[in-house]
């Protein structure tokens, strides 16, 4: 009797132990969902990654680049898990992560006996499973976990029109026999036998990484790009015909494919003991969200603006900005855009960030050629904002539209507790002092001024009368103000 017994606690020990969400689980932040908790605690995240190879492209050395990631204050990355890759060249990206050397890509699927893979090497076979990428994907998601960081698991992409032609989906890339559709129709229902190989590709991903709770899965990438329905302009001064005026949405036959991606996640994990947060990248820009997902907690753009955050606050969800770039190489492009994003609400910025290379892996290549910025310089502007953000316990703060009453000479992003603490973002070209004049409650206020590109502490002083001056010599300066 006393050995069955023992046999008996034996079996619900383990059964209790392997059904047990992590302890370092990502997930919603319970009491402000807006932002999301890890070990338990609340957290911003923010990223200034390379361009989404990291386990695909075998030449790339991940963990130098996770370290180098922690070093720099960050501490999120994005990663594309093999159901689209580029080639070298694409997008004017000449030291692209996501486009590795012949010979060099691996994927979840096995190499085929037949030749004839658009990038080079055997077809792969869709049925079988390529344990070295899987021993790979474990290792980084380890290392991730190891430095602290939260890994965007994203499954899918749009193809653009020319990425279709190296997907392992493709008829011509394997040996399984797949439809031939169109790029536009692969992330639809509409997409013939391919649908099947999407599910079971899923499912395969979703339980080799449960044991980590150091993730989020994106269900596809720039979606918008291959399925809108509606486009109109976002710059009515810009060329139509150029992607940065107009704002796309997405089309009901992406919606309802990615619902069904989502179906499987959440489908697969009842059998399994970690239950993983999904994103779904909504649009360019911003975009008032419809008829959200359930299943969904975190809702991406991309070159995005804080009408993205406004918009959509009333989801209670986490309002993340996970790709910016192909505006230049000024830093103070991306540094004002994270300030901006993230001082409306947002729980998630991400740069991408072109300085990251093969045998570059800490991130010191040129930009100079790229289509976007980055650099060691770019991501010590991103640990500021990071330090400050955690030092305001911003978890606990909301957007404030009302505390700037007038602000001649600067725009500005407040962030409040509404009683007690203010932190004011303020941006503007000239270096000029000027006043800002504030909706604060009766009391008496000391104000600190913070140079949002150093974290210099630039000047102390008391609010008189609700107004209080900016300090000269400083382009971009934050406000702090408390009693």
């Amino acid at each position: 009797m006393l050995s069955r017994l023992l046999l008996l606690f034996a079996i619900v020990g383990l059964a209790t132990s392997l059904f047990a969400q992590p302890a370092n689980m990502l997930r919603l932040y319970a009491p402000n969902p807006h932002y999301l908790a890890y070990n338990g605690q609340p957290v911003v995240l923010i990223g200034s990654g390379e361009h989404y190879g990291s386990v695909v492209n075998l030449d790339f050395d991940f963990k130098k680049y996770l370290q180098a990631t922690t070093a720099d204050g960050l501490n999120t990355t994005r990663l594309f898990t093999g159901a689209y890759v580029e080639k070298l060249g694409d997008f004017g990206i000449r030291k692209n992560t996501l486009a590795p050397v012949v010979g060099r890509l691996v994927l979840p699927w096995q190499r085929s006996n037949d030749s004839g893979y658009a990038l080079g090497g055997n077809k792969f076979d869709l049925t079988s499973w390529d344990e070295a990428y899987f021993t790979r994907l474990n290792d980084f998601l380890a290392e991730a976990q190891r430095n602290g960081i939260i890994v965007e698991v994203n499954l899918f992409s749009a193809h653009y029109g020319g990425g279709w032609n190296y997907s392992a989906f493709n008829p011509k890339n394997n040996v399984n026999s797949t439809d031939s559709v169109k790029a536009t129709t692969v992330n639809t229902l509409q997409n013939g036998n391919i649908l099947g190989h999407q599910e079971r590709y899923v499912r395969e991903i979703v339980r080799r990484v449960n044991g980590f709770g150091n993730l989020y899965f994106e269900i596809q990438n720039e979606p918008w790009a291959d399925q809108s329905d509606v486009v109109r302009m976002h710059n009515a001064y810009g060329p139509a015909t150029d992607w940065r005026t107009t704002l796309q949405v997405v089309s009901q036959r992406s919606n309802d494919w990615q619902r069904q991606v989502a179906s499987w996640i959440t489908d697969e994990e009842k059998q399994l003991p970690v239950k993983h947060l999904i994103s779904q990248d909504i649009s360019n820009f911003h975009y008032p969200i419809t008829n959200p997902d359930p299943n969904v907690s975190i809702f991406t753009f991309h070159y995005a603006s804080p009408d993205a955050v406004r918009e959509n606050s009333y989801l209670n969800k986490v309002i993340g900005f996970n790709e910016t770039g192909f505006a230049g190489q000024a830093d103070s492009t991306y540094r004002r855009q994270a300030w901006r994003f993230l001082f409306s609400g947002g729980g998630l910025f991400n740069q991408l960030d072109y300085s990251y290379a093969v045998g570059s892996e800490t991130g010191t290549d040129s930009v100079s050629t790229s289509p976007g910025g980055g650099g060691p310089a770019l991501r010590a502007q991103f640990k500021v904002l990071a330090n400050l953000l955690k030092s305001l316990n911003v978890s606990q703060l909301s957007p404030d539209e009302r505390i700037v009453k007038a602000a001649p000479g600067t725009q500005t992003w407040a962030m409040s507790n509404g009683k007690t603490r203010w932190a004011i973002y303020c941006e503007t070209l000239a270096t000029k002092p000027y006043d800002l004049t504030l909706n604060l409650p009766k009391g008496t206020y000391t104000a600190e001024w913070i140079d949002a590109k150093t974290g210099k502490s630039l000047q102390r002083v008391a609010v008189k009368n609700g107004v209080v001056q900016a300090p000269a010599g400083v382009a971009d300066r934050v406000v702090v103000i408390g009693q």
